[in-house]
């Protein structure tokens, strides 16, 4: 592609060079620059990238774009790139200057990609809490419905064809515009992803045409020196992007929705209990049936019916609702959106594993006293006749964690299993033994079981009817982390390897369809 094709509509100012010079890859890493290549120099809060500009005209790079500013120049100029302002008169190398490198980057990686946001719906949800499982529910939803779904988030990208981890939650808009190209080739007709503030803030979804933003809630979160210097600050980067889409979905419970609808461009959308709301939740019970724990709930407005949502909590009636509004509005029909919310699930969010009629059994994130807090509440409405939970803290993190955690579930579990999960360069027998110090200081009770296989055996024997078991803290993870080195262990699959022992089966019961289906 030409430069001048990439640059578009852009203002910017050329330093020296051609804008009809072609370009055969973008990059913001000098390591990834090859000959015919393109490199952004970011500034980083580290390292300039404007330092490294000797290296990439080296590796062949034709094109520079700095920002505007003296550090990049002075840095040519030191190094003999540029004489007296100009290149050496054998030189085709481009250097072009923007007044802000981030949102060029993003507009311009937009177009070299072909903007493929254009040729799929773009969903991009925003909030404090609940972005994860909102951004899985939704994308659930559409898959169950026949709409091929690709997804940006805190634990993976999935172009349809691959999955693989991410970084950031919100990636470079480098990788986002890659990513968005690979979706659309592989005959995704939708994506869903997390837009974080910073990824607002540092304009990694510039060049995405949103057609809808979701407002999930809001509160005080990633204040600091590192993220943003006040909740104003914070708020008002989460507001950005519903400048950026053409339909906004608000949940009006939350009192911070009216802020991010106050200037808006989109037209919105709004749901939630507040009668005000376009969709409104009515009348909430919750329900266990078959080892699941679920919620239902009368939807009115917009749509009219009885909706049932096999997750459990009060967050689930939101998460569904903004996942219905996405259905319907994408023009699924109400008894499809209705059928799909009863078998509709979320990995290692809450995730039921039904191995039994008499007893639940779930698979949650939950990996701080924070977020064990929230889940445990939520659970104990269900009134299960004994609450357990099941988990480890991770090594080489902040020890506060691990008394956090025990001394929530000895407030508010029956039983507590203390096991490892990822025990990296420390003694995990050093980490069980600091979450034990919490639980017996709260007066819990416990039990501790190094070997998470062993740990989940225990409690999937001595589970009596009516209790809640919650393995918490691995969620969606499929490995341990030891000494630095990854080792493949699923909870899932610990599950099925433990019923398929004659033993578990004889003792306690258990239904394996949750396998076998």
């Amino acid at each position: 592609m030409l430069l001048k094709d990439i640059v578009g509509t852009l203002e910017i100012e050329i330093i020296c060079g051609d804008l009809d010079t072609e370009i055969k890859d973008i990059t913001n890493d000098s390591r990834k620059v090859v000959e015919g290549g393109l490199y952004f120099a970011v500034p980083g809060a580290k390292v300039d990238g404007a330092v490294f500009i000797p290296d990439v005209i080296r590796s062949g790079a034709a094109a520079i774009v700095t920002e505007k500013g003296e550090k990049a120049l002075e840095n040519l100029l030191e190094n003999d790139i540029l004489v007296n302002g100009d290149l050496d008169e054998e030189s085709s190398l481009v250097i072009i200057e923007v007044e802000n490198i981030r949102y060029a980057m993003g507009v311009m990686s937009a177009s070299f990609y072909d903007t493929p946001s254009d040729e799929m719906t773009i969903i991009g949800i925003t909030g404090t809490k609940g972005k994860t499982t909102t951004t899985y529910m939704v994308k659930e939803m559409l898959e169950l419905a026949g709409i091929k779904t690709g997804l940006i988030g805190t634990i993976e990208i999935d172009d349809g064809k691959e999955k693989i981890p991410s970084i950031n939650t919100t990636p470079e808009s480098i990788t986002i515009q890659k990513k968005l190209r690979d979706m659309s080739d592989n005959d995704c007709e939708a994506v869903v992803m997390e837009v974080s503030s910073q990824g607002l803030m540092m304009d990694r979804v510039a060049g995405i045409d949103f057609d809808y933003g979701i407002f999930t809630n809001l509160s005080p979160d990633h204040i600091g020196p590192n993220e943003h210097d006040s909740y104003e600050n914070y708020k008002e980067c989460k507001k950005k992007l519903f400048s950026m889409c053409k339909t906004g979905i608000y949940n009006m419970d939350d009192p911070e929705a009216e802020y991010m609808m106050d200037g808006s461009t989109a037209a919105p959308i709004t749901y939630g209990k507040n009668e005000d709301a376009d969709y409104i939740a009515r009348g909430h019970k919750l329900y266990t049936e078959n080892g699941i724990l679920g919620i239902e709930y009368d939807l009115d407005g917009t749509l009219e019916g009885h909706v049932r949502v096999a997750l459990p909590g009060d967050f689930s009636i939101y998460n569904s609702m903004a996942a219905t509004i996405v259905a319907d509005c994408m023009g699924v029909s109400f008894e499809e959106i209705k059928r799909i919310l009863e078998i509709i699930k979320v990995r290692g969010r809450v995730e039921m594993i039904p191995i039994s009629d008499s007893f639940t059994l779930m698979i949650d994130y939950a990996h701080n006293g924070m977020s064990l807090e929230s889940l445990l509440k939520a659970i104990r409405e269900y009134e299960p006749s004994r609450l357990v939970t099941l988990f480890g803290c991770g090594g080489n993190r902040a020890k506060a964690r691990r008394y956090e955690m025990g001394e929530v579930s000895a407030k508010y579990a029956d039983f507590t299993i203390i096991t490892s999960d990822n025990p990296r360069d420390e003694e995990p027998q050093a980490i069980l033994d600091d979450i034990k110090s919490a639980v017996e200081k709260a007066g819990g009770a416990f039990i501790d079981i190094i070997d998470r296989k062993e740990a989940i055996r225990f409690a999937i024997m001595n589970a009596k009817e009516g209790d809640v078991i919650i393995l918490a803290g691995k969620g969606h993870e499929d490995y341990q982390e030891i000494r630095g080195v990854k080792h493949h262990m699923d909870e899932r699959d610990l599950i099925r390897e433990i019923l398929e022992e004659e033993d578990v089966g004889e003792i306690c019961g258990y239904n394996n369809r949750y396998f076998t289906e």
